[in-house]
Order: C-alpha cells, then structure tokens, then sequence
C-alpha cells in the first residue's frame, strides 16, 4: 500500500534525514523551474480535496485567493484537530513535519503569502514543540524567511497555540482567535480569500492537506489523481478507535473497503464479535449500520451516496456490547459544550437535544420524545452561522433513524402514549 506522508522511514522528523530521502526537493523544483500559477495548476490537476472535512478542491480554493499585491495575504495551516474520534494530525507533527512546512511553504508561493500561521490546540503540547523543532531547524537551513534558497520568495512560519474551543476548527472562528478575539465564527460572505485575517486575504487548509502537495509538486498532479479513488484520489490518514485489537492511524489509498481497514490492517473486532456501529469520519457525521459497513468502500463519494461523509477520517468501531444511546448521549454533551452560544439554534437546541437523552437514559423517556430528537436536528440544521450546527444534528437525527430499536427499548412501557400536553410540561 502506498504512503505518501506517513512513510516508513526511520528519524524522518530530522531535516537531515528528510532532505536525504528527497525533502525540500519539490520546493527547490517551485522556485527554479515553476510559476507560482504552475504549483497551483498541478494541485488543481491532482484533484487533491480538503482533508480538514469540507473535501473541497484544493487548487480550485487556492485560485480564489486576489491577485497581485495591493494588500498582505495570509495562510493558515488549521491543526486545531478537536473533533472526537480525530488524531491523525498529530502524527504528521511528530513523524514527517518538514513535509508539512514544505507544503506549507509551496502553498505560500502559489498563493503570493508572505506569512503563515499553524493553529494548534494547546493541548497538543508535546507536537508543537515537535514542529518548532522542525521550523527552527528549516528556518536554519534557509527553507524559511527571507530570500529562500536565493530566490525572491520570502515567507514566514509561526506557530498559534489554540486554548481548546472545538469551534475554532471552523476557519473563521479560527482566524478570529488568531486575531486575539473571542472564537466566534463570521456571517459569510464576505469569505476569507476576500476579506479574512485583519481584514486581508486569506486562505485556510487542514495540516494532511498541505502535506500532499510536496509530492504532487514533485511527481505531478496527474500522478497523484491516479491514486485510490478518482473522484477522491489519493491517500487518507485513517485514525481508527474504539472496540477494535489494534487501534491507531494508517495511511490507506481512498475506497479502500472499510472493513479491509478493520480486519487486514486492525486486527478485527476485539474480542471477535459481532460490530453494531461505525462512525466513518468524526463524531459529526453520520454512522453507519453493520450492513452498510460490510460493504462500504472509504472514499467521500461512497459515504455521501449512503447519506454519511468521510470527515476527518476518524473511524469509531462499536461492538455488540455498545450502548448506542449512552454513546449518542457522550456525543450530544461534547457538542451541547463546545457551542459559542452565537446562534439560538445551536445555543438552546444542544442543550435541549442532551437533557432528552439524558432522561431516556435514566429510563425516563417517552415514545414522543424519539420523534422530537429528530425535529429538534432539524430546527438546528442549515439554520446557524458555521457547521457546529449541523455537526450537533447529525449525529443525533441519523443514529435516532438508524437505531431507533437501541432507544425504544430504554422507555418503559407505560410511557408509549402520553398526551402530547405532557410533553411540554416534562421538558422543563
């Protein structure tokens, strides 16, 4: 199998050992032998997407950045990584993070960035000094500053350490942090290629994204499209959790069976029984049945065809013996903490959403109270600032659909057919 970030080569966090096995190579070929729109016309040919979720072209996204000079440009390099069930940037950090800066830097050269920020959640404390490690050491050898590798290009790298809000991996919310304010996402338009970081240009993509991009400068686009799946080429960086025997991340080429993933490279479902849910992406997207998993190949299109999405590839295995409404309930709570508190859907809907799954739960549930799960997801979804939204709805609407049996089955039977004038009254 294929590894394009994650490859099995000793020490490769060390810029002399990157460099010896090729590092900095694609960024010496930018510079000397190709136009900043030649980098982005390779990216676009490559048909890499986003890996931060969205999955959104990468060299379309790039082309919508202005221009010329008139104004400063910004890159912002989003490891926030806060989403549960998600723990593949981290490895980027700590085992190959000069392919990072390389991309980073080739992307700052595409787009005409003169300085690039790298969004980190504080509590990744050991990574980020991993990568400023591998900064300080680029910066040494003359990858980063001014003048690069005696060309006209000159950028800067930094470093922003996060303080933990899940919603500052929504990219505006992330570039008001930067700011110094409060992590609330921005009404769009205008979009941040416009009008992003102090009001300039900017352009935001996740850690794995940029990661990609020194060997598509280095072998072609056109290499790299032909990678996995067409529609969604490439590698994905697969952090698998939860109830399998051997947890962690793998880099897999797209549309790779998911239970390809599980059996060949997971070692199986721990103690070999039987799956009852899968989580394909993060906590956010929908999950999938034991029917769908045994068939679903892991590339966005497959997903979306099935009404899920790949996410941030963070793949959640729960066994037979899961409570699914006692992990609907974890899931509803995380997202219930993490709203700004921005947008009355969100704000009243995630609390509402948790004390009516914490009541079924405690076996106090009605028959009603399924069906109002789902009408509340859908009063929340589509109807606020940023995806937090939808990512609090999801979950909740689609595992209520998908294992409404799992819930039933905590309502005690004399709770079947109440009034509906009692609904209202055991909400408060």
């Amino acid at each position: 199998m294929m590894k394009i970030i994650l490859k099995d080569i000793p020490d490769l966090h060390k810029i002399d050992v990157y460099e010896t096995n090729g590092g900095y190579e694609a960024l010496r070929k930018a510079l000397k032998e190709m136009k900043p729109e030649d980098v982005t016309e390779e990216v676009k040919k490559s048909n890499l997407k986003g890996r931060g979720g969205a999955c959104f072209p990468t060299g379309l996204k790039w082309t919508f950045m202005p221009k010329g000079n008139e104004k400063p440009k910004y890159l912002c390099c989003n490891g926030d990584e806060s989403e549960p069930g998600s723990f593949k940037d981290r490895e980027i950090f700590e085992r190959n993070p000069h392919q990072f800066i390389e991309g980073t830097l080739l992307a700052c050269y595409a787009m005409g960035c003169k300085t690039a920020y790298v969004y980190i959640r504080g509590e990744y404390y050991k990574w980020i000094n991993l990568l400023q490690t591998a900064i300080d050491d680029a910066y040494k050898k003359g990858y980063i500053g001014k003048n690069i590798l005696g060309s006209d290009f000159s950028t800067n790298i930094y470093i922003h350490r996060g303080a933990g809000a899940y919603i500052c991996g929504e990219e505006s919310a992330l570039m008001n942090s930067i700011e110094g304010k409060r992590g609330y996402p921005r009404v769009k338009p205008p979009f941040p290629a416009a009008n992003g970081l102090w009001g300039n240009p900017t352009t935001i993509n996740n850690v794995e994204t940029l990661s990609n991009v020194p060997e598509i400068v280095k072998n072609g686009g056109e290499w790299f499209s032909k990678i996995g799946e067409p529609k969604h080429p490439g590698t994905l960086l697969f952090g698998v959790s939860g109830q399998v025997n051997k947890p962690g991340v793998y880099e897999l080429e797209t549309g790779i069976p998911l239970m390809t993933i599980i059996n060949d490279y997971c070692g199986g479902v721990l103690d070999g029984k039987e799956i009852r849910m899968i989580i394909p992406g993060g906590t956010s997207m929908p999950p999938l049945t034991r029917e769908e998993a045994l068939t679903i190949k892991m590339d966005n299109e497959s997903l979306k065809a099935i009404g899920s999405s790949i996410g941030t590839g963070g793949v959640i295995v729960m066994n037979e013996d899961a409570d699914i409404p006692k992990v609907l309930e974890r899931i509803a709570h995380f997202y219930y903490h993490e709203s700004c508190g921005q947008c009355t859907p969100c704000r009243e809907g995630t609390g509402w959403l948790l004390r009516i799954l914490k009541r079924i739960n405690k076996g106090q549930g009605k028959m009603s109270d399924l069906d109002l799960l789902i009408d509340i997801s859908e009063n929340i979804e589509g109807n606020t600032i940023c995806a937090l939204g939808d990512a609090a709805a999801w979950p909740v609407k689609w595992t209520i659909r998908k294992f409404r049996k799992d819930f039933e089955a905590k309502i005690p039977i004399e709770e079947f057919d109440l009034p509906v004038r009692n609904k209202v009254h055991s909400l408060r």
